[in-house]
């Protein structure tokens, strides 16, 4: 049968960090090319009693909830946005399935196809997925480690009157950057003086590895809550498979994407999100971000020993001060694409950077992650990828 599908369908496309997972799953394999946190270290106990407590409370854990969220979680949410000096109310919350929802419902009520998307290069490839499917063009800001260029964002925004910008800040997927206080604030004043929006998504933010370093969400420095929609996930300091995000922002935004939500889902699980609310109320999620910290901190420092043995100046990369990536360069010669066939060969994988990219992609980057393995995995694995990376000829 001939099927008609929608014509923004022709939009779509399959991720390929998830088409490299299918692979690699299929062999002894160790994978640095997923996002995903560590299974070890998951609080297992205190999940479990959470969702014990919300069985015990009758049956009317078990019925619809409103669109907007699970109250007492949302409450509990105000407060975690207050120590990141970000002051909302529980009213101007939305919790929604993981952050990705956010950046689907915001694209939903924002763009119409045509419509001008200004990013980071690279950036998430999985929001680049989510603007294409709605017809947006995204157009790239040059930057570097501090963050967008002022000037060519001042530009860019005057060229092309985007619906919006789209920024990782704090220890960005794929390239692990976190951005200076000045360029935040510049962003947000160019935003401002224009009237575009800022989408700033925040899913790392809490996985910084040095206490004494202050990153302050954009969002904390816009008072009157006017240009920046914010969003986080406890995809990473809890588990994955909670599926739980919120978002907060203008309340004008915020009602447009509740009315997107009901038509999408009615709400989010309200099961898991009565089980966070216990598991917020009566375990120690400040300690166990703690832990999450110094552990993924010893997995990135291995990773981190390993590429400092190879040739100087063939490949290059940043440490990164939080979140579960280090992105690689290498010579200009090479396509890492290519490259990782030769890797899982050997048995590790990575993921080539091209895909992160907007139009003009670099061939020979790639992103390794070092937050799910185990360190025994990790020296294995990095064993394997050394051979590759030293078999590179240089040019």
């Amino acid at each position: 049968m001939n099927y008609s599908f929608a014509p923004l369908t022709k939009n779509y496309a399959s991720s390929a960090v998830r088409d490299i997972l299918a692979v690699i799953q299929q062999g002894n394999v160790i994978s640095f090319a997923g996002g995903l946190p560590a299974e070890d270290i998951f609080p297992l106990e205190a999940v479990k009693s959470a969702y014990e407590k919300v069985f015990a409370s009758g049956k009317g854990s078990m019925q619809y909830g409103a669109t907007e969220g699970f109250k007492p979680l949302r409450d509990a949410i105000q407060v975690k946005m207050e120590q990141k000096g970000i002051y909302t109310t529980p009213d101007k919350i939305l919790v929604t399935t993981g952050s990705q929802q956010t950046i689907d419902l915001f694209s939903r009520v924002m763009l119409a196809p045509g419509d001008v998307v200004l990013t980071e290069d690279p950036t998430y490839l999985a929001a680049l997925q989510v603007f294409r499917s709605y017809g947006a063009k995204i157009v790239a800001v040059k930057g570097d480690e501090n963050g967008m260029d002022p000037e060519d964002l001042n530009a860019k925004i005057a060229e092309y009157r985007p619906k919006f910008v789209y920024v990782t800040p704090t220890f960005a997927n794929p390239d692990g950057k976190a951005w200076s206080d000045e360029r935040r604030q510049q962003l947000l004043a160019l935003c401002c003086q224009h009237e575009c929006l800022v989408l700033e998504d925040d899913p790392y933010g809490d996985i910084q590895f040095h206490e004494n370093e202050v990153y302050r969400p954009i969002a904390s420095f816009d008072h009157n809550q006017t240009h920046v929609v914010y969003t986080s996930t406890f995809s990473k300091s809890v588990v994955p498979a909670l599926r739980t995000g919120w978002v907060t922002g203008p309340t004008e935004v915020l009602q447009m994407m509740i009315q997107a939500k009901q038509m999408n889902d009615l709400h989010s699980s309200s099961i898991d999100q009565q089980a966070l609310y216990y598991l917020l109320r009566d375990f120690d999620l400040n300690a166990h971000i703690k832990l999450i910290r110094s552990v993924y901190y010893e997995r990135m420092t291995i990773m981190r020993d390993y590429l400092n043995q190879v040739e100087p100046g063939l490949f290059t990369w940043r440490e990164p001060k939080g979140g579960m990536f280090i992105w690689v360069e290498g010579p200009e010669h090479i396509d890492t694409a290519a490259l990782l066939g030769e890797a899982v060969k050997k048995g590790v994988a990575f993921v080539p950077g091209a895909q992160f990219y907007v139009n003009e992609p670099k061939r020979n980057t790639f992103r390794i992650n070092f937050s799910h393995s185990t360190p025994e995995n990790i020296k294995l694995g990095m064993d394997r990828l050394m051979d590759v990376l030293t078999s590179v000829p240089v040019v």
